[in-house]
């Protein structure tokens, strides 16, 4: 489970995000949503403890990420945009050294290595160099190092960003298999990724939440496109409303 509360970042005058909340139940998929620019990657970062926030908490797995970060961050797979690969190395060498730095046991590191491998597909790809592989391949190498270590939540920053049609559709399959008893949030501009494998959508825009909402709460014939606009131009028209009372306020004062 993730439990983001009142989450905010600020970079000197610049809000990245403002006040965002959004919870993510255990074996739920959840869609996080938004345009380019809107805050999604700086969240996702926050909730994996790669950053720290401004104001607000961030609770995994009943662990606060900030004063437990050790504890949670165990407890999290994250796949960023780019896979942290190191290009000159195997496949399997990679993963061999990644699942250590993951702290998984010496007794369980060949178990846990070759269930990684067969999840993702690898198995035939176990000796390749990942410099070498295509960029379906490396994304899956990027789920497998993610998964090493067996955890209970799964961050996935546009897994399938600039993926083929078919390298697209495996990966969505791939990450469908991938929930069960964990929680997977993912993160990104795709509006079909997140109808067809997500439970629940979250939509941030401006560094602001403005829609929660379970995908089976949508109304019949409504399609996700139509929720998205909607919620997005809501969020601008109240920016719009917000400058036009400042400058109001402001023609006020002179």
């Amino acid at each position: 489970m993730i439990e983001v509360k009142n989450l905010t970042k600020v970079y000197g005058n610049f809000v990245a995000i403002r006040d965002v909340s959004f919870k993510a139940e255990r074996g739920s998929i959840l869609g996080f949503l938004g345009p380019n620019g809107a805050g999604k990657t700086t969240t996702m970062r926050i909730i994996t403890g790669f950053m720290p926030a401004t104001d607000g908490t961030v609770v995994v797995d009943d662990l606060d990420i900030f004063t437990q970060s050790l504890e949670a961050r165990r407890r999290i797979g994250y796949l960023p945009e780019n896979p942290p690969l190191y290009v000159d190395m195997r496949v399997e060498a990679y993963l061999r050294f990644v699942a250590r730095l993951r702290g998984v046991a010496r007794a369980k590191l060949d178990e846990a290595l070759e269930h990684s491998l067969e999840v993702c597909g690898l198995a035939d790809m176990r000796s390749r160099i990942c410099g070498q592989l295509s960029k379906g391949y490396r994304q899956r190498v990027g789920l497998a190092q993610a998964l090493i270590h067996d955890p209970q939540v799964l961050v996935l920053d546009e897994p399938t960003i600039g993926l083929d049609p078919r390298q697209i559709h495996e990966i969505r399959g791939l990450i469908k298999t991938l929930s069960g008893d964990r929680t997977v949030v993912l993160s990104t501009h795709i509006l079909p990724e997140v109808s067809q494998i997500c439970d629940k959508v979250v939509i941030i825009a401006d560094g602001r939440v403005v829609l929660e909402e379970k995908l089976s709460d949508i109304p019949a014939g409504t399609s996700l496109e139509q929720v998205f606009l909607e919620a997005i131009s809501k969020e601008r028209h109240r920016d719009a409303d917000a400058e036009e009372t400042l400058e109001e306020v402001g023609a006020g004062r002179a």
